[in-house]
């Protein structure tokens, strides 16, 4: 046994020493699936792996000062113990590989930069991965809640995927938390350390109680930092209509549905006021909406802009209402100023999704904003 920056490890000498692994809690027979070389067994051994099998039955870690957070809680660029379900694991680039985690809690919503200029040809992403994940495999997400996107580093994917399993809680210490493209992500880093976690574990009880009483409420699917309610920037026509998340949006089982929402815009193109209409005077706007399950694009078009933003008004007034939703901060003279991050306000959306296509293919399904007035 010998100390390695300050941890005790194990050392394998391969001229004298010997391992066998063997099933843990679960295991019904005596036999390693793995041993090395030297190992020779023992009659001793079974009674050795059978005492270890009870006493995994009762063992709870002795976790001493270390503190599991929420996702709600994390903070950009600080390592944090986080205890998630992970709900899916998946290649999503050559040998690049991405974990899922979840634990019924919104993360915090992120500054964004003041640039807004660059929409056309570099637009805020949707999403981490960089090819959508397929419906079937959102709809075994939950609908509450952020999914944080985990990925490895430093040569930890081959060390560390083969411990990952989805559906099953998961306690990580030291994970880092950064920000990417505006969205949360999570790094394992050589100092992450894990374990499987029971599902009779105190916490993962204590994680599932709050998410349940989460749900109870009337308002569980509005975001967390939203409470008590959404700023009054925008009103709906629609008051007694329950409000959804855009994840569960995202995979209604129907092509043709209608939705209230609490979101924020991220991003608008056109992102000049001037350029919101067509040469023939019709609204054409794209609107990024956010909230702590998803993002997706929402159009506005001809009459349903023409409720949104008050008929017709001047450049000045729609320039002052697209900054109110975008979180803008400008001065007295209308500038906006420059290099200030920007926080967007959390407002009410009705949205309504279609598809053009007759046969709807995954990614053909669009969504519009509707029966949502912005409030001078």
């Amino acid at each position: 046994m010998k100390t390695h920056c300050g941890e005790v490890n194990a050392v394998f000498n391969k001229r004298f020493s010997s391992f066998a692994l063997y099933e843990g809690n679960g295991g019904e027979d005596c036999l390693p699936y793995q041993v090395s070389s030297k190992f020779r067994p023992r009659d001793l051994d079974k009674t050795f792996i059978k005492g270890l099998r009870k006493w995994l039955v009762d063992f709870q870690l002795d976790e001493g000062l270390t503190k599991f957070l929420f996702l709600r809680e994390i903070k950009q660029e600080e390592r944090v113990n986080l205890l998630c379900k992970i709900v899916h694991i998946c290649e999503v680039a050559k040998d690049e590989w991405m974990a899922f985690l979840w634990d019924g809690t919104d993360a915090p919503p992120i500054s964004l930069p003041t640039k807004l200029d660059d929409e056309l040809n570099n637009p805020v992403p949707l999403q981490l991965e960089p090819v959508p994940l397929p419906r079937d495999v959102l709809r075994t997400f939950p609908t509450v809640g952020t999914v944080l996107r985990v990925i490895f580093d430093q040569g930890m994917q081959k060390h560390l995927l083969r411990f990952l399993h989805s559906g099953k809680w998961v306690k990580f210490v030291n994970v880092l938390c950064e920000v990417h493209s505006g969205l949360w992500r999570g790094v394992l880093t050589p100092f992450t350390k894990l374990q499987y976690t029971p599902n009779e574990d105190h916490l993962v009880s204590a994680w599932q109680r709050l998410y349940n009483e989460r749900l109870s409420l009337k308002w569980g699917r509005i975001p967390y930092s939203s409470f008590p309610w959404p700023s009054n920037i925008t009103v709906v026509d629609y008051d007694d209509v329950p409000f959804v998340t855009l994840m569960d949006v995202l995979t209604y089982s129907k092509v043709t549905a209608k939705f209230k929402c609490v979101a924020r815009v991220v991003a608008a193109f056109p992102w000049q006021a001037e350029d919101f209409l067509s040469p023939l005077g019709t609204y054409r706007v794209r609107l990024t909406l956010e909230d702590p399950t998803a993002r997706i694009h929402a159009l506005l078009y001809g009459e349903d802009g023409e409720k949104f933003f008050g008929g017709y008004p001047s450049v000045d007034a729609l320039t002052q209402k697209l900054n109110k939703l975008l979180g803008l901060t400008v001065i007295d003279n209308g500038k906006q100023i420059n290099n200030a991050p920007r926080n967007p306000p959390w407002v009410q959306f009705c949205l309504k999704s279609y598809c053009l296509s007759k046969t709807e293919v995954w990614g053909s399904r669009q969504y519009k904003i509707f029966d949502t007035k912005v409030v001078e």
